[in-house]
C-alpha cells in the first residue's frame, strides 16, 4: 500500500461536495486499507486548505480509517460568504460536525484532528460536541478557554502581549487582500509563507510585522512545498473571485465575533467550576514556531482530564516538516487510547 502524501488530484482520495448550514463545503475522503476502524476529520489552518494534511492522509488510510478533510469556509473550493459571522468557530465547529454525523451518524464518533486555526476549530468541537468526538489531537495550536471579557488585540500587543500576533492585525485589514489579487500573486504570498527565502535570506513574511510585500518577488522556492505543490495551492486559491484572498482573511477579522459566539461556553463554565474536558487529547507543540511557540501551552493541562503533550523540532508547518515524527506520535497515542479502553 502506498503512504507517500498525497498528491494534487490524487487517485487515491475522491473528492465531494456538501451542502452544509447554506454553505457549499469542498472535502476530500480517503477510505480506509482493510478493516475500517474509525473516522478521522482533519481540520487546516492559514494559509492552508485540506491539502495541507496531505503528509497524514493516506498515512491514517493505511492504518483503516476512513479520512475526511475539508477546505474550511472561505477557501479553494468551498463557498466563501460575506457574512463574517459564518467564519466563527462556533460556526464552523457546527458545520464539520454536521458533515461528520453524515459519515458516522447520528451516535457515531470520530478522532478529531486540527492544526492552526484548524486547532482552535477542534478545540471548539471538544466543547461543543464530546459526543462526538472520541479522540482529539492539535498540532501547534494551543487550547484557549472562550474568554469572560473582550479585549481587542491592539490593546494586548501594545500592552506587550501577544506580540507574535502583530502580524494578525495586518492580515484583518485591508492591506494584504487588496495587494495580493491574482494567480501569480497568491503563488508568491504562499511561497513566502511557506519558507521562502531571498539571496541575502530576506524574508516575505514574519510574525512581527506580516507580509514583507517587497521582498516577495525575490524569494527562492520554499522548503516545503514542491513546485507542483505550490502551483496546486496558488491554483485553488485562485478559484475565489477577486479579491481572491477575502474568504482566507476573513478568519482574522472574528475576533470579537468568537468572543460573542462563545459567551454560552464561558457562561458554562463559569457555572460549573471544576469541570474539565473529558475527551482524551493529545497537543504537539512546534519547538520553532514563531507564531504559536510552545510557551503559549503552558497553562491549557488544566483545562483536561486526559492531555497527552508532545513536542517536534520544526517550525510552524510540522505536519509536512516533521510529517513522520508527527505521523508516529498521533499513531501512538491512539493505540495506546484504544488498548486503554478495551481494557476497561
Amino acid at each position: 500500500m502506498d503512504t507517500s502524501k498525497l498528491k494534487p488530484n490524487d487517485p487515491r482520495v475522491t473528492s465531494h461536495y456538501e451542502t452544509i448550514r447554506g454553505k457549499k463545503y469542498h472535502y476530500i475522503v480517503g477510505e480506509p486499507h482493510g478493516t475500517k476502524i474509525g473516522t478521522m476529520l482533519l481540520v487546516h489552518g492559514f494559509p492552508d486548505m485540506g491539502f495541507g494534511w496531505r503528509a497524514q492522509v493516506p498515512y491514517f488510510m493505511a492504518r483503516g480509517y476512513q479520512v475526511l478533510v475539508p477546505d474550511n469556509v472561505g477557501y479553494a473550493r468551498t463557498d466563501a460568504p460575506a457574512d463574517l459571522s459564518h467564519y466563527t468557530f462556533a460556526s464552523t465547529a457546527a458545520d464539520l460536525a454536521e458533515l461528520a454525523r453524515k459519515h458516522v451518524g447520528a451516535d457515531g464518533q470520530i478522532v478529531l484532528g486540527g492544526h492552526d486555526w484548524g486547532g482552535l476549530v477542534a478545540w471548539r468541537m471538544v466543547d461543543r460536541y464530546p459526543a462526538l468526538v472520541a479522540r482529539a489531537f492539535v498540532v501547534c495550536t494551543p487550547y484557549v478557554r472562550a474568554a469572560a471579557q473582550y479585549t481587542p488585540l491592539e490593546d494586548l500587543i501594545r500592552a506587550g502581549i501577544l506580540t507574535n500576533f502583530s502580524y494578525q492585525l495586518q492580515f484583518g485589514g485591508p492591506e494584504v487582500e487588496a495587494r495580493v489579487q491574482g494567480r501569480d500573486r497568491i503563488r508568491q504570498l504562499l511561497n513566502a509563507m511557506y519558507g521562502g527565502q531571498g539571496p541575502a535570506g530576506e524574508l516575505g513574511m514574519r510574525v512581527s510585522q506580516g507580509v514583507v510585500f517587497e521582498n516577495l518577488d525575490r524569494l527562492g522556492p520554499s522548503p516545503l512545498l514542491e513546485p507542483a505543490e505550490l502551483d496546486f495551492y496558488a491554483d485553488e486559491y485562485a478559484r475565489q473571485p477577486a479579491p481572491e484572498l477575502r474568504g482566507p482573511l476573513n478568519w482574522y477579522r472574528t475576533r470579537r465575533l468568537n468572543f460573542e459566539a462563545d459567551q454560552d461556553l464561558a457562561a458554562a463554565r463559569s457555572s460549573s467550576k471544576g469541570a474539565k474536558i473529558a475527551v482524551p487529547s493529545l497537543f504537539i507543540a512546534a519547538s520553532r514556531d514563531a507564531a504559536l511557540p510552545p510557551a503559549m501551552s503552558l497553562s491549557m493541562d488544566d483545562n483536561f482530564d486526559d492531555l497527552t503533550r508532545a513536542e517536534v523540532d520544526a517550525s510552524h508547518w510540522a505536519l509536512v516538516e516533521k510529517a513522520d515524527e508527527v505521523n508516529s506520535i498521533v499513531s501512538e497515542w491512539l493505540e495506546k487510547k484504544t488498548a486503554a479502553k478495551a481494557s476497561l
